[in-house]
């Protein structure tokens, strides 16, 4: 059985390959995923599709070369992981690049992702946004 730090690990290199049904594969059906406030897709999604929908599609849709840069990938041990790093992109609509640091907290359980937290430097991407 695979430990909850490898299930991430494999979220985020399929991330990084922008491969979403591979992010999606070891993603409870009830996820319950949280991008913060004042984040452009702000709000909780239950399930996949929600979080590719609300998620995904949107920050494809809005942002030019948007993309999460893993520096630093912590086990909490039993079902945690943390993974920190920095968002890039550019809004389509404005021209305007970001940066923003953040941090993810996920929980594994089952075998499965079945939360998702974000925290991030809102400011920096709602500045890009306007």
């Amino acid at each position: 059985m695979r430990t909850a730090y490898e299930i991430v690990a494999n979220h985020y290199a399929a991330s990084a390959r922008g491969d979403v049904a591979s992010m999606m594969k070891e993603v409870s059906p009830e996820v319950r995923w949280t991008e913060m406030a004042g984040f452009p897709c702000a709000g909780t999604y239950i399930g996949p599709e929600q979080v590719i929908e609300h998620v995904f599609q949107v920050l494809g849709r809005d942002w030019e070369g948007y993309r999460f840069e893993l520096e630093t990938l912590i086990d909490g041990g039993n079902e945690h992981v943390v993974g920190v790093g920095t968002y890039h992109g550019t809004h389509r609509l404005t021209g305007k690049s970001m940066s923003a640091r953040v941090a993810h907290v996920w929980r594994v359980k089952n075998s499965l992702i079945s939360e998702f937290e974000q925290f991030t430097d809102t400011l920096l991407v709602a500045d890009a946004v306007r």
